[in-house]
Parts: structure tokens; C-alpha cells; sequence
């Protein structure tokens, strides 16, 4: 039987006083979850509207932006977890996307960041996207966290803008940042895309994608949220950028017929090429849709591994799994 130290190392470490962000959200509630059964930790849980979460200190924000008053929020705090952001829409309806991706996603933070560090917070934990690498890669050629940074839309801008004022924030005052570049996030409680897929493929509908030969990676909630606090109090971790992921990559063909073994039914895809598939969207305008079914994005989490001796806890066989216990 494999003994290990970590639950003993975790009883006899110091009290740490940690703030997290967006703690209501798909991410923050997790993280909140885990974080509050740790003996060590004292979890403060930021939220943008009334919410009750069990035994846990809630303080509550208006809004993120430059004029947020966090100075009760930040005072005697060792870390602060950073997972508040204004999320990627497909279908922005505001006349200028970049300008409120900014507001909340780059002044926002960095107006938090450096009112923790002036209040003396130790750690700064910044929750960002593997959109600041890009969009896509070729087969077999994953981004690394040494990449240079080439965002495309609105979303993966305000992310990398955000990331180079921290480390110029982490350089002017001594404030540790670490930086966290997730892809697709899936997990219990999973929205948007991926929801919809999963629901697509439990009612057996016949799907165009059996023979998608492109490899996308993922990462399942569970891993991201020990990855997350891995990076707490790990020395190694200070001002250095990490992507997340499962460690496992998957294709599109790959991916239907896993959540269809999660769900428990038969998948049904029918091999059609991909080419056919790029060529039919592009008709209709969904070119970047069938992109992100057809395309490559992998992620090399070496950095993570080899720096923080961290490695993913679940396959993703097992997230998958675990995504139709709150989702059925």
C-alpha cells in the first residue's frame, strides 16, 4: 500500500490566511470547496452578488475595476487567489469587447493586485487562459509556457495584458505573482459548449465527427483546482507562468466517444473528412466553430510537472465521468 506524507504535512503546516475571487463561479466554487476543508487554511470568498456559502467568510464586491476598494478584503491576507474575471462570450453584444474585457479583466486586477501588495499579501495566484498563447497549434507541436504570447480576440488581449502588469507589479514591490493558463476547463457543473455537447451526445444524436484526427487538450476541474493549490505555498512557484492540463490529448472523434462512455450510451458519429466539415462551415459563416471542433490546441505541462513536482490527479476518463454527476 503506498503511504504518503502529505495529508500529516498538511495538519502541521501554519494557518494561512488565503482571499479568492469569483468564488460562486464555475472554477471559484470548487476551489472554494476544497480550500475550506484544509485545516491550514482560513479562505476569505469574494463574490459579485448575495451568496451563502457554508462555514466560510463571505465579503462581497460591487464591481472590478480600477476603483474597487479592497482594502478591508486584502488586510492580514498571505495569498490572494485571483479567479474573478469577465469570461469569454461568444456573442459579445457590447459595441466595443476589448474596452470592457480591459475594464474588468486588466484594470480590475491589477488595481487588486496592487492594493494586496501594499497591504503586505505574500502571493499573488492569477487565474489567466491559454488564449494568451494563441488559438491553435500544428499537430504535435503543443504550446509552452516559454511561448511568445500571441492573443488574438479581445478575451486572450485583456488576459496577457493583465499578466505582463503583474509581473511588473511583482517587480516594483516584491509581491510573488503566479500565473495560470488553463484551456477548456470541464468538470461537475460544467456550461456553455461543452454542456451542450455532453447533452447532444446522452441523447444518441448522429453527429458528422468520426473521423476528426486533431488533438485538443483539457483540463479536468479537479486537476486545475489542485494545480492551483500546488502553486500556494510552492517555493518554485513564484513569478512563473504555468499551463494547466490533463496531460492527455484528445481528438474530437476521441473526445464524443469518451463523454459518451461517461454518459453511458453508444456514440454515433459518422466519418465524414474534416476538410468537407471546414469547407461546409466557411459556407455558412461558422468557420471559427468548426475550427475549435477540427483544429489542434495542445498544451505542454512539463514546466509544471518538473518545477512543482505536480501531476494531474484524475485521467480524463475519470473527469469525464465525473461531469454526469452533477450534469445528468
Amino acid at each position: 500500500m503506498r503511504f504518503s506524507l502529505k495529508p500529516w504535512i498538511e495538519w502541521c503546516l501554519v494557518d494561512m490566511n488565503v482571499l479568492l475571487t469569483g468564488a460562486n463561479g464555475f472554477l471559484g466554487s470548487s476551489l472554494a470547496v476544497t480550500l475550506n476543508a484544509k485545516p491550514y487554511v482560513r479562505l476569505t470568498a469574494v463574490v459579485r452578488r448575495s451568496v451563502q456559502l457554508s462555514a466560510m467568510n463571505v465579503v462581497e464586491v460591487q464591481s472590478l475595476d480600477a476603483n474597487t476598494d479592497w482594502s478591508d478584503a486584502v488586510t492580514d491576507q498571505q495569498v490572494v487567489i485571483h479567479a474573478a474575471a469577465r469570461a469569454h462570450i461568444m456573442k459579445d453584444e457590447v459595441a466595443d469587447p476589448l474596452v470592457e474585457y480591459r475594464r474588468v479583466n486588466v484594470d480590475g486586477t491589477l488595481n487588486l493586485a496592487r492594493q494586496a501588495a501594499e497591504a503586505g499579501v505574500r502571493r499573488f495566484i492569477f487565474i489567466s487562459s491559454i488564449k494568451v498563447n494563441g488559438e491553435k497549434t500544428s499537430f504535435g507541436k503543443p504550446f509552452t509556457a516559454e511561448d511568445l504570447p500571441a492573443p488574438e480576440d479581445a478575451y486572450g488581449i485583456s488576459k496577457y495584458e493583465a499578466e505582463q502588469g503583474l509581473l511588473q507589479i511583482a517587480a516594483d514591490t516584491g509581491l510573488e505573482v503566479v500565473i495560470i493558463r488553463p484551456p477548456l476547463v470541464y468538470g461537475p457543473g460544467v456550461k456553455g459548449n461543452f454542456y451542450s455537447m455532453m447533452r447532444v451526445v446522452k441523447k444518441r444524436f448522429p453527429l458528422p465527427l468520426g473521423a476528426i484526427n486533431n488533438k485538443r487538450s483539457l483540463v479536468a476541474l479537479d486537476n486545475l483546482v489542485d494545480l492551483i493549490i500546488t502553486c500556494i505555498d510552492h517555493p518554485a512557484a513564484a513569478n512563473q507562468v504555468f499551463l494547466a492540463g490533463d496531460g492527455e490529448d484528445l481528438s474530437t472523434t476521441e473526445l464524443l466517444r469518451g463523454v459518451a462512455k461517461a454518459a453511458g450510451v453508444s456514440s454515433r458519429l459518422i466519418p465524414v473528412p474534416a476538410s468537407v466539415l471546414m469547407f461546409m462551415a466557411s459556407l455558412v459563416g461558422k468557420k471559427e466553430m468548426a475550427q475549435r471542433l477540427l483544429g489542434s490546441l495542445q498544451v505542454d505541462i512539463s514546466k509544471a510537472r518538473d518545477l512543482l513536482g505536480w501531476t494531474p490527479l484524475l485521467s480524463v476518463e475519470e473527469g469525464l465521468r465525473r461531469c454526469f454527476v452533477r450534469n445528468a
